[in-house]
């Protein structure tokens, strides 16, 4: 296989997100439709550069880099441990940056994951890292939160927080009405929380992607 720009962009995505689904990719990438990115990912399973797993049913399969992937982009040849409790969360982080990414044109080249913020902080001490960070004219933290933490754990993150950005934005999915609460709570102290609801941002997103296949059945 000849590898081309993209897909080297393809394994970086990968490697700093510790894994993608397709329907990541696609965006992720800047293919136009999912047939071109399930073509190239294809390719890219084959000549062993990566892998795809199916981890829990119902969820579609995700990919992750394997030592080859990681040696020709020049990664941490440490492979990624896939923790079954995290997927979901992780899935939803990917889905967070994604919403952000179309409705609000964030630009994910500006975009440094938490795995990439442990690797700039170096070994040593592991201190909390937001999921996900931006900066334009600000600079935002983000944090899904899918489940519930010790309160004091909570509070010493949106403390970091509210030192470290300019903005902070919580996930939070509609049910999670205890850990809202707390988050709520803490607003009036560290008044730089936006609460968004993890509903919104799937919701949104699967619209997007629906659309985008009503237009190329049309098309064809």
């Amino acid at each position: 296989m000849i590898l081309v720009e993209r897909d080297y962009q393809i394994m970086r995505e990968i490697e700093r997100w510790r894994f993608c689904q397709g329907r990541h990719i696609q965006l992720l990438a800047g293919f136009g439709n999912q047939r071109a990115t399930d073509r190239r990912l294809r390719l890219l399973l084959e000549a062993g550069y990566i892998e795809r797993q199916k981890v829990i049913y119902g969820v579609a399969g995700i990919y992750f880099l394997t030592h080859k992937g990681k040696m020709i982009i020049g990664a941490n040849k440490r492979p990624d441990k896939v923790r079954l409790d995290n997927v979901n969360h992780d899935i939803a982080v990917l889905d967070t940056a994604i919403y952000f990414h179309l409705k609000y044109k964030m630009d994910f080249p500006s975009v440094v994951t938490e795995k990439q913020l442990h690797i700039i902080d170096g070994f040593g001490i592991r201190k909390h890292q937001p999921d996900f960070v931006y900066q334009n004219q600000e600079k935002y933290c983000f944090e899904i939160e899918l489940s519930q933490k010790a309160k004091d754990k909570l509070e010493a993150n949106i403390k970091a927080n509210y030192t470290n950005f300019d903005q902070q934005i919580w996930v939070i999915p509609q049910n999670a009405l205890k850990i809202k609460r707390f988050v709520l709570e803490y607003a009036e102290t560290y008044p730089n929380i936006k609460i968004i609801e993890l509903e919104e941002i799937q919701n949104y997103v699967r619209n997007y992607r629906e659309n985008q296949l009503s237009e190329l059945k049309n098309t064809n």
